[in-house]
């Protein structure tokens, strides 16, 4: 086996570890063909492909602690040309199966091309959520928090301070790449650090050290080896460099131990993810059971059908209007 293939694959792969001399826990993600066939279902510009990509990685980086069978969603909504962002994690249907992700993004093209900002700025004001649903009988659960972080993977580190309390970390790199002779491709290498809550004392008394107002992960720990450790493992993963995040030249376990070898690194079990959609016929039905026969009557087209195309990938769907109960508008 060759140097590429042992590289390539950590690819489409999240690798959950524990640093056991610092309590703390963390993950470790490749992306490359995920974020190609996310993003080949839609024909965004540049900026909006990078900031789909930043948020499937933190996607794949949070969700892999979702347990089977269930659904973990990011939702990223403002007011600016970027209007939504929307990730959608389903876990495994069973142990040793890969994890599926699907991606969108909505954005105002006129605005987009007029506007004099870049990236994340380009969203706006409006709010960062994660969703998770547990299956059927159980209630959803939603977290949200603003957004005023700079970056998606600040916002993503404050929703966990604010809404689970945990000191957490992430460091993203995404970017277009391409081989000599090949096109390019988009590719993304990810770590998510979290402090383990046995050891992360909750601030109580004192205020947010941030100038919104927004808990920080400093404000979460007190000010002992729990501090200590955590500054200490946040200075080692600054010393990574973009090229030895995103690959290919270095597999997610040497990465690992180069950054942290002096935290006694103790790797699982990776999980696998790809591309997945969870949209058909019934779905598309099931909603449609929810308009009136007014509602139906003025999605018909002039084939006499009623269309419906998937956000997530493209898949367009035509239903006789009569198979949705639909009988006529009566005068």
């Amino acid at each position: 086996m060759t140097s590429d293939t042992l590289i390539k694959k950590w690819d489409e792969q999240v690798l959950p570890f524990q640093l056991d001399a610092s309590n703390i826990r963390g993950r470790i993600a490749r992306l490359d063909t995920l974020l190609d066939d996310v993003l080949s279902q839609h024909n965004y510009p540049p900026q909006v492909s990078a900031l789909v990509a930043e948020a499937v990685m933190l996607t794949a980086l949070i969700g892999q602690t979702v347990k089977l069978r269930w659904k973990l969603s990011l939702q990223i909504r403002g007011d600016g040309p970027i209007r939504i962002i929307a990730t959608d994690y389903y876990g495994p249907g069973k142990n040793g199966e890969p994890a599926k992700i699907r991606a969108y993004a909505s954005y105002d093209k006129k605005r987009l091309a007029e506007s004099n900002k870049i990236g994340f700025e380009n969203i706006g004001k409006g709010m960062f959520a994660v969703l998770m649903d547990q299956g059927e009988h159980m209630k959803p659960y939603q977290g949200i928090t603003p957004l005023s972080q700079g970056s998606l993977s600040r916002c993503a580190e404050t929703y966990f301070a604010q809404s689970e309390q945990l000191p957490t970390r992430f460091e993203v790199v995404v970017g277009e790449s391409s081989l000599p002779g090949e096109a390019k491709s988009w590719r993304a290498g990810g770590v998510m650090l979290q402090h383990l809550p046995k050891a992360s004392p909750l601030m109580a008394k004192d205020l947010p050290s941030s100038t919104d107002g927004l808990l920080t992960a400093g404000d979460l720990l007190s000010g002992d080896e729990s501090a200590e450790d955590w500054n200490r493992v946040n200075i080692l993963l600054n010393t990574v460099e973009e090229i030895e995040l995103i690959g290919p030249n270095i597999s997610s376990p040497e990465l690992l131990n180069r950054l942290f070898h002096e935290e006694t690194p103790r790797l699982f079990d990776p999980q696998t993810v790809r591309f997945g959609c969870s949209c058909g016929e019934e779905k598309v039905r099931n909603t449609m059971s929810i308009y009136s026969q007014k509602d139906i009557s003025h999605m018909i087209d002039e084939n006499g059908m009623v269309t419906a195309d998937c956000q997530f990938c493209g898949s367009h769907y035509e239903l006789d209007p009569k198979s949705l109960g639909f009988e006529g508008i009566k005068n």
